[in-house]
């Protein structure tokens, strides 16, 4: 992902959820995803998603609950 499209989806998730401790963060080695923390913990990994037909962008957030975390 580019990096303006990092600054725009960090300010949209802390504006979103009202906290500034998100931060959407570049991974290493890829350029189709970023990752998604609330401080230093890892939340989700957020998806660049382009229809070719229409040329439009989305972004898909993908977070995975353990069952051991809901205790």
């Amino acid at each position: 992902m580019k990096p303006e499209e990092i600054k725009k989806l960090d300010a949209y998730f802390k504006r979103t959820f009202g906290n500034p401790s998100l931060q959407v963060k570049a991974r290493p080695r890829k350029d189709d995803s970023c990752e998604l923390y609330l401080d230093d913990e890892f939340l989700g990994l957020i998806y660049v998603d382009e229809d070719e037909e229409d040329g439009e962008l989305s972004y898909n957030f993908s977070m995975a609950i353990l069952d051991v975390d809901l205790d």
